[in-house]
């Protein structure tokens, strides 16, 4: 099961703090990262994604699930597909996990031009320490949860894209 957490800030210096507190985590093994990424919005409301660091570990399958994700969270377009179908099916999938419409709306409600947000996805946490470390920063902490069968879900969508698939 995977941790999918998103916090938001007023600020990209807010968010930028509050990533490499994420990343200082990683190295502490507070959290086993999958995904990290800064979103950030600009004065014309389009959402701009930035991973400043490459997480260590992530193969490049986890890394296509890690976008594909990102791009339904924020509307980013990725690989292509924006167009067709296939975009319908993902959010299908989605909306039977932990994200679904509500959750997206959540998300997008907390990122208004100017805002920024961190973006977690994670396979391992240590809740308390987590929070403890990230308090510094203020934020507005949204959380959901994705399930093994989830994931696989997701990346079988993504195989039958032609994008490479996270299960063996």
């Amino acid at each position: 099961m995977s941790e999918l957490i998103v916090i938001g800030y007023d600020n990209h210096d807010q968010a930028t703090e509050a990533y490499n507190e994420v990343l200082s985590m990683q190295g502490d093994f507070v959290v086993e990262l999958q995904g990290l990424a800064i979103v950030n919005v600009d004065a014309e409301g389009k959402s701009h994604v930035e991973t400043p660091q490459k997480i260590v570990g992530m193969s490049a399958a986890s890394g296509a699930l890690w976008g594909m994700l990102i791009g339904l969270l924020f509307f980013v377009p990725f690989f292509g597909l924006a167009l067709g179908g296939l975009m319908g099916a993902l959010f299908g999938k989605l909306g039977k996990s932990g994200i679904n419409d509500e959750f997206r709306s959540q998300v997008n409600s907390l990122l208004e031009p100017g805002n920024a947000a961190v973006v977690i996805m994670a396979s391992k946490i240590t809740d308390d320490k987590f929070a403890d470390r990230m308090s510094k920063y203020g934020g507005k902490l949204l959380k959901t949860s994705l399930s093994e069968e989830d994931e696989k879900e997701l990346a079988h969508e993504l195989g039958e894209a032609g994008v490479p698939s996270t299960t063996a």
